[in-house]
């Protein structure tokens, strides 16, 4: 199924990394050719005062320090470059609690083909995004780090999908399959060291699912040797020049993840690339 109704959260302040960010987004939802809905947030703030108040029941200086986000001129920025690349958009701005927004993003992203998430290095309100949205929406994310959105592609040419024969690995497939199609290369990577036959068959397995849509993909095994799988995917990403990484998340569960670490903890908290997850 392709790719044509897209959810774009929006929160935060519009600063020159935001910006780029939608910029980014709307290329790539344009070069889909799907329809956008930006929904932007207006979170009030807390602003620390200039001169501090020792009057601790006047309520008239404790609204003074209380302040909103530039939700509006998130959707401005929204909406000067969906006029740039003609994109078809919605645009919508919410005031929602702090503790509802990532879940609010979840409810909303349920009757969409996608979300797409800037996702801001080691943040918690990202984390938390993103998390809700994998848990609670039922459909796929691609996510990207912010920081770098200026540099990233905008097709998806080289393509790595991370294999451990997990359910949420083969529903990131599923979901995925518009954006392989159109690939030009696709390889198929499982982090293990020990490679056993089951391992094996699994990606040989996997590569020919995809020969029966028409990709053509590759199989091969990586080692982990003492680091940690998110690295080891990291580092296969910088090696290969790969644009997209497809994958599962939380395979264990998020408790475990937060405790101990995990892939997709280290992923969500440092994206290398575009990623496509799904659980």
């Amino acid at each position: 199924m392709p790719i044509k109704d897209v959810l774009l959260p929006l929160v935060g302040e519009p600063g020159d990394a935001t910006i780029a960010a939608i910029d980014k987004c709307v290329a790539v939802a344009g070069d889909l050719g799907a329809n956008v809905s930006a929904v932007a947030v207006e979170e009030t703030v807390l602003v620390r005062p200039q001169v501090i108040s020792t009057d601790l029941d006047n309520s008239a200086a404790a609204n003074a320090v209380r302040s909103v986000t530039d939700a509006n001129g998130l959707l401005k920025a929204f909406d000067n470059a969906a006029i740039r690349f003609g994109l078809r958009n919605e645009q919508t701005l919410v005031r929602w609690a702090a503790g509802d927004i990532a879940t609010n993003f979840a409810r909303a992203a349920r009757l969409k083909d996608l979300s797409l998430i800037p996702v801001k290095s080691h943040d918690n309100q990202s984390e938390a995004i993103v998390e809700q949205l994998l848990f609670k929406s039922g459909r796929p994310i691609l996510l990207f780090p912010k920081e770098r959105a200026a540099e990233l592609p905008v097709a998806f040419r080289h393509v790595v999908i991370a294999w451990d024969h997990s359910a949420p690995a083969a529903r990131a497939v599923g979901d995925a399959l518009p954006l392989l199609e159109a690939a030009e290369t696709v390889r198929v990577i499982t982090a293990t060291d020990r490679s056993t036959p089951e391992e094996m068959k699994s990606g040989a397995d996997l590569v020919g699912h995809l020969g029966e849509h028409g990709i053509k993909a590759s199989f091969e095994a990586t080692k982990i040797e003492g680091s940690s799988v998110g690295k080891v995917f990291e580092a296969f990403v910088r090696a290969n020049a790969i644009d997209l990484l497809v994958m599962g998340g939380y395979r264990h569960t998020r408790l475990n993840e937060i405790v101990w670490g995990g892939v997709t903890k280290t992923v969500i908290g440092q994206p290398p690339c575009w990623v496509m997850m799904s659980r």
